[in-house]
């Protein structure tokens, strides 16, 4: 419900609100109406609650509507009333209280889902199918129990002194376990969002996802370019061949099958009905080329810009291929081993490339709101300055700044809601974790319960044949950060920021003169000439890039990435929710669409 800040007598609409912000608890008011009544300066000061009366009246004295003459100071109010109409300070006051009391009883009202697990953290006593990387572990790469116990105490107690007595193995830290405790003041609570459960250790799904991360290892140094209908390269053949025969692939397919057009393409996975999982593929995510024209255009940041081209990372730079360095790993330490990059920076080009873009990043979506600007992208049609004969919105309201404040903001709750997934529900393990239960099985004679699908797969075989060895090729020396697998804090920020991106933007706008990586000289782009490209298509596409490309570094299923979107596209409509009490303007809401399709307004 939006508050109508508009009127100064009591409606229909403000009875209403009152109603509901009445049950609340309310500082002393005069007048039960939503904004007050007109009470004196001296009445006002002397209830302020938040507010000393000394600031309140040094900030009055100190606007640009004070002036002296003959040692009288003349207020912003005596000015207003010039014009018949005197500046109602209590009432604004009331009404930011109401409002955020408003938006705190909406945020409550929504129901609190069910948190389904994939049992595997009770199903295994070893805690197999659970991150514990950072703790420390035995021979196998099998947790301590004991030092397991002290963190799920630690995150069952919620006393900041069990997490200062949670036993590492090494000298990594967790990162951030008491953040998504931390109570935020804008948009929906964490418990509230519900995502599906993900994949079993022991299931088909899981498997099949372990066998699409080989690929995407075997791949690493594959032109993006590769990666359409009729590309002639035979490892992107092979992959397509493979993950056609898997029974439980989850990524997007073209009539029932992987194609080249669709390997490594982004999705978004919503609860459905119970706790089943709905797979969608984001419109526009199919259409044109593999990168999103985002990455490849330059940001222009007022009288400076910022270049599309990237540090890039040499082939080769492939690590955890030993046990031993695995190991050393998972138990919180470091191999000592680091990145060797290309000197010469240039597009991103290669599935390398993209993984570390994403490893790194840069001011992808502050960059995308400036490049929207740019290219001449209109604001959405709802934005109610579009249409005003006399006003433009500016970095208070409905301007290119109000949006990149919401991102900042927007980045900062999501992780909050994405790391409580993490550590509070789900406590998944990572890829880098699975491939060395496939390793043990196959080389210790273990007998985890892996699904045969993996072993019977090209995409296995050829990582041996490759790299010498049946663990996970990592892009990154450090491995995967030290929290679980699911759901994914780089995919959920893209979730969040891309939708508030189309909030903000018109999104069936066709960005004029795309442009692709020279295939030829990968410090250049040259112009793309395939079907029209949107802007909606685009950020969708930006969005699920940044997603799978922490997959393309080894340290992220696909699942995570999936339903982390779809949490991060929860948290963005909350904060606009919250956002919409407060304006002054005659709006009717932001309009977009969700990446599952449909059109909503919020």
């Amino acid at each position: 419900m939006q508050v109508d800040p508009n009127s100064y007598e009591g409606s229909e609409q403000d009875t209403q609100a009152n109603s509901k912000i009445d049950k609340l608890e309310q500082p002393r008011v005069t007048s039960k109406r939503f904004f007050g009544s007109h009470t004196s300066r001296r009445s006002f000061l002397g209830r302020a609650g938040l507010f000393s009366a000394a600031s309140v009246v040094a900030g009055v004295l100190g606007s640009p509507f004070s002036s002296k003459k003959g040692g009288d100071v003349v207020q912003a109010q005596d000015i207003n009333r010039r014009y018949n109409r005197a500046f109602d300070y209590n009432r604004f006051v009331d009404k930011a209280y109401r409002v955020r009391v408003e938006a705190a009883r909406v945020e409550r009202s929504i129901p609190i889902p069910p948190h389904p697990t994939n049992g595997d953290e009770e199903r295994y006593p070893n805690k197999i199918g659970s991150d514990s990387r950072g703790l420390p572990h035995n021979k196998l790469g099998e947790v301590k129990l004991e030092a397991y116990d002290s963190l799920t105490r630690a995150l069952t107690t919620q006393n900041p002194n069990d997490y200062e007595n949670i036993i590492l193995g090494g000298t990594r830290k967790l990162v951030n376990p008491q953040g998504p405790l931390a109570i935020s003041l804008e948009g929906i609570n964490a418990a509230q969002i519900a995502v599906p459960p993900p994949p079993a250790l022991a299931s088909a799904e899981r498997a099949a996802e372990a066998v699409e991360l080989y690929w995407q290892a075997l791949l690493r140094d594959v032109s993006l370019s590769k990666l359409q209908n009729n590309t002639d390269n035979p490892k992107v053949l092979a992959a397509v061949e493979d993950l056609n025969k898997l029974s439980a692939f989850r990524g997007p397919k073209q009539n029932g099958r992987v194609t080249p057009q669709t390997l490594f393409r982004g999705s978004v996975n919503y609860v459905s009905s119970g706790s089943s999982t709905r797979y969608v593929i984001p419109p526009g995510v199919l259409d044109g080329p593999y990168l999103s024209q985002f990455l490849l255009l330059t940001i222009p940041w007022g009288t400076q810009s910022v270049s599309p081209l990237i540090r890039t990372a040499l082939p080769g730079n492939d690590f955890l291929l030993n046990f031993q360095e695995w190991l050393v790993i998972q138990n919180g330490g470091s191999s000592g081993k680091s990145i060797k990059y290309d000197p010469k920076n240039r597009y991103i080009t290669t599935v390398r490339d993209l993984g570390e873009y994403a490893h790194i990043g840069g001011p992808t979506y502050l960059g995308a709101s400036l490049i929207l600007g740019s290219i001449g992208t209109p604001l959405n049609p709802g934005n109610p300055y579009v249409r005003s004969k006399t006003q433009s919105g500016s970095n208070a309201t409905f301007a290119v700044g109000h949006l990149q404040a919401l991102l900042n903001l927007g980045s900062s709750r999501v992780i909050r809601a994405s790391y409580w997934q993490k550590y509070y529900v789900h406590r998944t393990l990572r890829p880098e974790a699975y491939g060395g239960l496939v390793y043990n099985n196959i080389a210790n004679k273990t007998q985890y319960p892996i699904n045969s699908e993996v072993f019977n797969s090209q995409a296995l075989a050829q990582t041996f044949s490759t790299f010498n060895t049946y663990l996970l090729p990592q892009a990154y020396p450090e491995g995967a950060p030290i929290h679980s697998s699911y759901t994914g804090g780089a995919a959920a920020t893209a979730g969040v920021n891309v939708t508030l991106l189309k909030a903000f933007f018109d999104e069936n706008f066709v960005i004029p003169s795309p442009v692709v990586p020279d295939p030829n000289d990968p410090t250049k782009v040259i112009s793309y000439s395939g079907p029209p490209l949107t802007v909606g298509g685009e950020l969708n596409k930006l969005a699920t890039n940044y997603a799978i490309g922490r997959g393309h570094g080894g340290i992220h299923w696909r699942s995570d990435g999936s339903a982390a979107l779809a949490l991060g596209e929860e948290v963005a409509i909350s904060l606009l929710r919250d956002e919409r009490l407060g304006y002054n303007e005659i709006f009717n809401g932001f309009t977009f669409t969700k990446f599952d399709g449909t059109r909503v307004t919020v």
